[in-house]
């Protein structure tokens, strides 16, 4: 076993080991001097590192006199060459092993950027790629060495672990590959690894070295490898993320954007195959995942089939089933890409990936998780952490939700098919599906509650934690209830669409409000629930003017509900189909009929209660009125609803009545800057503009602002109109409301020139 070992300081290999073997010797410095003939002071420099190494005689009776044999003796004396070699001309970089070759890299110019930053870095130290299985991360650590050759002259090595196979390199064979590329001869590599990590640090302490180590499979297997100098730079490519490195630096690769996964296939099949088929291109790229490695084998299997067409190919990949099978060329396989990493998970880790099939939505938490997988929620944290450190899973936008990517789902999928039997795979996807239409349906109540929070066992304390749940967990709902419908659960679907009503008044641009409304009229017909069906009926044709904005459809589809109300005798349904059609035939420009059906609903609405179905009917009127241009009439109807507003505020809860006071004080607003009444106008715009801040609804906020900074300029108030302006301008961040900031710069360029007042906190002077 070697005796020759290395710290990490600053003083040179050379005089380390030195100094190491004369303690060990038991010799003094003036003892050495006279075995070996040279001066103590030649000794001192050596071990101080005053001096870098020897020369090749003096090395060669050190050795002599320390006794030096075999292993040892060679190590010796190629750290003193070593050591000699960095006061003498660079080493000929030929005797390290060449880059592999540079494959196209397409759509990562940003990590690119990021990963040469980090290369140049003083000290460069250590830099992991990390990332899901297929995402290009050899391509990119190659391209990022070739453009970082220069900067290390010593030269670079380049080593695929194998990590990404069954057989990964143990780090002594992989210590020795690199000694050899260091010009250690084959006699002198030490046997242990743990000499062999010795030699390789010290030989690499004073070089410009770049290392590559691709396919790494964890820390254990990587931290041998790594370098210990300040000079040096150590890529590492590794699935998972190896959080546990010291010091080291991470570039995390996602999947490619659409735009350029679809240049990658262009580069694979030809730009004349996409050119010819862009819509086929792009669902080819989606369809992948925008995965370079998918793209990369759907390629490959167009460019040798040329009687293929693109739209064949994805006729293909539009079968799940079928999907991870289709994706395969030649010895180039996604499934047996995912399967390595799949193995190498703890059992229980396995067990929980493939059980999160079962979740029907885009992301979740621990609680969802929990649910899905039967695991214990104090226990799937650290699983779903193993799962997210092995690249399986990865974190989305939202602080503490997780999601697959689309093709890891196919694969958990056919993992939970194979390795769990039919009764097990349908416990588990009917309690998911059974937690999350539970909670949906309890949550949409909760969003318009009279009792006390949490009553009658609801697990939301306010309406504020129940529309929270709704949005956080929109796709998992929205999705089970799909799923639901296609069981046959129509009791659970159709329960689920009625609690939606008010929540979908709040959000209604969010979800595909006609798809909920259209599987719970499906769900009611099959029950024989025709007053649910007219509920139905009348909310998807609410969907189908509002967020859809297809109006002939809509008055079709309420028309319907309101014949079916009529032969039924029900008198709710009534009020809201005459409230909707006449929105409709407005819309469509027949607004004497419209009205006409708007009065009757409003006459009919007189019973009900205010909350619960007489604000909405009254205010649609309203509105209705005040676009018309009939600001009296409207304005007498806003006034009426605002006093019985403040009269029934105890009936609903205080989120329900803030955003009804918000949008009639809008409306009043409106009303009062129609008819002239400019200073009245900003003060009904300013208390929306309140409400809108402890609604948290910003945008809103910025429209009041602007409404009341154009009614304080029309007023002739120039100062008030300036603060408002700005504050709506400092509202309307972020590019989605590029227009908005434009609209609003416009109206504050052509304020006339006016002495310049300091604003409150609320934008007034």
């Amino acid at each position: 076993m070697s005796t020759v070992s290395v710290s990490d300081d600053a003083i040179p290999a050379f005089g380390q080991v030195l100094l190491r073997l004369r303690r060990a010797s038991g010799l003094s410095q003036a003892d050495l001097a006279r075995s070996s003939g040279m001066s103590v002071r030649a000794l001192r420099d050596l071990e101080r590192g005053r001096a870098n190494s020897a020369q090749e005689r003096s090395a060669a009776v050190l050795a002599d006199a320390l006794e030096l044999t075999g292993e040892d003796r060679e190590i010796f004396l190629l750290l003193a060459r070593e050591g000699r070699r960095r006061t003498a001309k660079p080493v000929d970089s030929t005797m390290l092993h060449a880059l592999p070759a540079v494959t196209e890299l397409i759509g990562r110019e940003e990590e690119l950027r990021e990963l040469t930053r980090l290369g140049t870095a003083v000290p460069a130290g250590v830099v992991v790629v990390t990332g899901p299985p297929g995402v290009g991360k050899t391509s990119l650590a190659v391209a990022a060495a070739h453009r970082l050759a220069d900067a290390f002259p010593d030269g670079c090595l380049a080593l695929d672990l194998g990590g990404s196979g069954d057989r990964p390199m143990a780090p002594s064979e992989a210590l020795e590959r690199m000694l050899h590329a260091l010009g250690v001869p084959v006699r002198g590599v030490p046997e242990s690894e743990a000499d062999r990590v010795d030699l390789f640090r010290a030989l690499l302490r004073d070089r410009r070295v770049l290392v590559l180590l691709d396919n790494a499979v964890d820390e254990a297997h990587v931290r041998p490898l790594l370098g210990t100098g300040s000079r040096g730079l150590t890529l590492v490519t590794c699935r998972r993320v190896l959080a546990g490195l010291a010091a080291a630096s991470w570039v995390s690769v996602s999947p490619l954007p659409t735009e350029s996964g679809v240049a990658l296939l262009a580069s694979i099949t030809g730009d004349d195959v996409v050119r010819g088929e862009p819509c086929a291109a792009t669902e080819l790229v989606t369809l992948c995942g925008n995965l370079p490695l998918a793209i990369r084998i759907a390629g490959n299997r167009l460019a040798t089939r040329p009687h293929w067409s693109l739209s064949y190919l994805v006729s293909q990949l539009r079968d799940e089933r079928m999907r991870l099978s289709s994706l395969s060329a030649g010895d180039l396989q996604l499934r047996s890409a995912f399967e390595v990493s799949f193995r190498r998970l703890s059992p229980f880790a396995r067990r929980v990936l493939r059980r999160l099939a079962v979740i029907p939505g885009e992301h979740f938490d621990e609680a969802l998780a929990a649910v899905a997988t039967g695991a214990p929620e104090p226990e799937v944290g650290a699983l779903l952490d193993e799962l997210v450190e092995a690249s399986l899973l990865d974190t989305a936008r939202t602080p503490g939700r997780l999601r697959f990517h689309n093709l890891l789902r196919l694969f958990a999928a056919e993992r939970l098919a194979q390795e769990e039997p039919e009764e097990e795979r349908e416990l588990l996807r009917d309690r998911t599906l059974r937690h999350l239409l539970g909670m949906a349906t309890a949550a949409g109540a909760a969003t318009f509650h009279r009792g006390p929070a949490g009553a009658d066992g609801s697990p939301f304390h306010s309406q504020e934690h129940a529309g929270d749940w709704l949005v956080r967990e929109g796709t998992n709902w929205s999705a089970a209830q799909r799923e639901a419908a296609a069981l046959g659960w129509h009791t659970e679907v159709l329960g689920l669409a009625k609690a939606m009503h008010w929540f979908a008044d709040s959000q209604e641009f969010d979800y595909r409000w006609d798809e909920v409304y259209r599987l719970g009229l499906e769900a009611a017909r099959h029950l024989g629930d025709q007053v649910a069906e007219v509920d139905m009926l009348n909310q998807l044709g609410w969907a189908q003017y509002l967020c859809r904005n297809d109006n002939e459809l809509a008055l079709r589809t309420n028309s319907r509900a309101l014949a079916l109300a009529e032969e039924i005798g029900d008198h709710r349904g009534r009020v809201f189909a005459h409230c909707y059609i006449g929105v409709e035939l407005t819309r469509l420009g027949q607004g004497e009929k419209g009205m006409a059906h708007l009065r009757t609903a409003h006459d009919l609405s007189a019973e009900y209660d205010f909350f619960e179905l007489r604000y909405w009917v009254c205010s649609t009127l309203g509105v209705a009125l005040q676009d018309a241009g009939r600001y009296g009439d409207a304005l007498a109807v806003h006034q009426a609803l605002l006093t019985e507003a403040c009269r029934h505020r105890d009936e609903a809860g205080p989120e329900v009545v803030r955003w009804v006071m918000m949008l009639l004080m809008e409306n009043i607003g409106l009303c009062l800057a129609g008819l002239g009444r400019w200073r009245e106008a900003a003060a009904s715009h300013h208390e929306a503009r309140r409400l809108c801040v402890e609604n948290e609804a910003a945008h809103r906020e910025a429209d009041q602002a602007i409404r009341e900074g154009l009614a304080w300029r029309a007023a002739g108030e120039p100062d008030r109109a300036r603060c408002c302006l700005l504050l709506a301008r400092e509202l309307l961040d972020g590019p989605v409301y590029r227009t908005d900031r434009e609209r609003v710069d416009a109206e504050l360029a052509g304020l006339t020139e006016h002495r310049t007042s300091e604003c409150d906190e609320d934008g007034l002077v």
